[in-house]
């Protein structure tokens, strides 16, 4: 059963509301979640959302004991719409294949895999790996080529003018004003851009009617074709291509080169795997859009509408603006590069599916990490508020058991200002490391592996070169030259400790402790018995030590960039 602790997030009340309904359409059943993703280019971090929402509910659903199936439809059938930009091995030769199913496309120049689908799929596969996500994968191009959809196409055709009135009701009306996204962030990432629609196409209306099936061409592969014949008895359908002027006919209950157009697509499969809870994007949404209409196309298969939360964009700091159909899009991939698996879970699920939120890769990575290690300290001690327990626990495990972690998760600011030191000298980081709590010492760099990679990765990749620290090869004379008593004073108090404080908490309280000490208070004083001005006089020492040792007037945390620097060029450089 659910713990107790986990009975507060919105989690476990959508994974109420899903059992309760799965056991209303098929009591007894596994229950059914799904996602859909579209493998048109890079999978990004706003789509990561579409897999998991229904992926945190299924595992909770697994969590008490219930059986669940999360499927992920690889819209890999889908047609390929555009050439995207950016996107490494790719010209504008590609431009010709616009039309073909995804599957039919060549992977980029110098892909190990076989076509444009597999390639981009590939790497969202290996991020769901790593982030435990247990899915059911379903491309469908298998399962149209195969023929598995047949009676469902052949129904669909039957009935194409039902569902031609269905889609008429919309037809007149206004199309949605695009989502804004200003109140997220300037590089938001829209989420159904790479989800199961390729386009809000619901088929067209020719000469011979509605017909809500297109055929891919069986000379150049496009589906830039028209439906100009069909015999419901035979199932004899005649299309011709409005690219290459090919024409054929053929009998649609053996024909499977072809697909139904997608605001019929969904809804067909809605019914076909008996779907009970998927969500969809803001656009997804929207009135007239494919969520809302499928609702209504969904009963001429006999199925009903999931229950499905509507989900709010992804925002991105530290990236330029940017859509799934760029080269460079920020993908699941790349974050776990620079986080582990458990952060960028928790990411997802701290938040409502309604709720925006911003993925860092920049100095924000910082801050989030210290907000995840104070939580997890709150967790150790027994004082993290339920939601906040509840979603840590969604974050570190899933119902198949923990997630890999890092034996001693060092604070990651710490480590990415040792790994920004030290240019990924190994020994170098071990020494520093093992320095920075002497009764505890580091004894190898696997025991803060993987978060020491991770915070390397961030350094080399996402922190500008003019932002690297570069300590002084030679003391600043001319600066040590020009300094004022006091501040020659402050040089020989902190000189003086060094030895006795060489930790990472005996250095922070000496270098906080130097300007108290000067001006007549003791190193232990907390704030409130001390005035404002130490406040400044402690920010202008610390201006002083930057210059000295990295010729700038910020850099890492001082007692990190001192552990870093060692003790010997430490006095050097101070002009001892």
């Amino acid at each position: 059963m659910a713990q107790s602790t986990e009975t507060t997030d919105w989690v476990s009340r959508f994974a109420d509301e899903v059992i309760e309904e799965s056991e209303r359409r098929a009591p007894g059943k596994p229950v059914v979640v799904a996602s859909g993703l579209s493998p048109s280019g890079p999978i990004h971090l706003g789509n990561l959302r579409e897999v998991m929402t229904p992926h945190l509910v299924a595992d909770e659903i697994r969590r008490r004991g219930r059986q669940v199936r999360h499927l992920i439809s690889w819209d890999d059938y889908d047609r390929y719409r555009k050439v995207p930009a950016g996107i490494a091995g790719v010209d504008e030769t590609w431009a010709e294949h616009i039309g073909k199913p995804l599957t039919s496309v060549p992977a980029p120049k110098g892909s190990a895999y076989p076509n444009w689908a597999e390639h981009f799929k590939v790497a969202m596969v290996e991020a769901l790996a790593e982030l435990g996500v247990e899915f059911d994968g379903i491309s469908q191009t298998a399962q149209y080529t195969s023929g598995v959809y047949r009676e469902q196409i052949l129904h669909a055709m039957k009935h194409r003018g039902d569902i031609d009135a269905i889609l008429d009701q919309y037809r007149t009306k206004k199309a949605p004003a695009k989502q804004s996204q200003k109140a997220v962030d300037e590089a938001e990432l829209e989420a159904a851009e790479g989800s199961g629609a390729a386009g809000e196409d619901d088929g067209a209306s020719g000469s011979a009617g509605y017909f809500p099936y297109k055929p891919y061409c069986g000379n150049c592969e496009k589906d830039l074709t028209t439906v100009t014949a069909y015999d419901d008895e035979t199932t004899e359908l005649t299309y011709t291509c409005t690219s290459c002027g090919f024409s054929e006919t053929v009998r649609l209950n053996e024909f499977n080169r072809g697909k139904l157009v997608w605001k019929v697509d969904w809804p067909m499969r809605w019914a076909y795997e008996g779907v009970v809870f998927e969500p969809s994007g803001v656009d997804h949404s929207s009135p007239g859009s494919s969520f809302q209409v499928g609702g209504q196309i969904v009963g001429i298969f006999g199925g009903k509408q999931p229950i499905g939360p509507m989900y709010a964009f992804v925002g991105i700091s530290g990236m330029a603006k940017m859509s799934s159909s760029r080269g460079g899009v920020p993908t699941p991939g790349d974050a776990l590069k620079i986080m582990e698996p458990q952060l960028l879970r928790w990411l997802y699920a701290r938040r409502r599916p309604n709720q925006s939120f911003k993925i860092a890769f920049d100095q924000e990575i910082q801050r989030l990490y210290d907000e995840w290690d104070k939580l997890d300290g709150k967790v150790a001690d027994g004082s993290a508020l339920p939601a906040d327990l509840a979603a840590h626990s969604r974050a570190v495990r899933t119902a198949g058991g923990e997630l890999p972690t890092t034996p001693r998760p060092l604070p990651y600011r710490t480590l990415a200002s040792v790994a920004d030191i030290t240019a990924g000298n190994q020994d170098q980081t071990l020494r520093i490391l093992g320095e920075l709590d002497p009764a505890n010492p580091l004894s190898a760099l696997d025991e803060v592996r993987p978060r020491l990679d991770k915070a390397e990765a961030w350094i080399n990749t996402h922190v500008p070169a003019d932002q690297r620290t570069i300590v002084r090869d030679e003391p600043d004379a001319e600066l040590l030259k020009s300094l004022d008593e006091a501040s020659q004073q402050s040089l020989r108090l902190l000189l003086d400790g060094l030895e006795s404080h060489w930790s990472l908490d005996g250095l922070s309280h000496l270098v906080y402790g130097v300007p108290k000490v000067q001006a007549g208070f003791s190193a232990d004083a907390g704030p409130k018995e001390l005035p404002a001005e130490i406040k400044t006089a402690q920010r202008t020492f610390f201006a002083l030590l930057y210059q000295l040792l990295v010729s700038r007037d910020t850099g890492p945390r001082l007692p990190t960039l001192l552990l870093a620097v060692g003790q010997e060029r430490v006095r050097a450089l101070l002009g001892e």
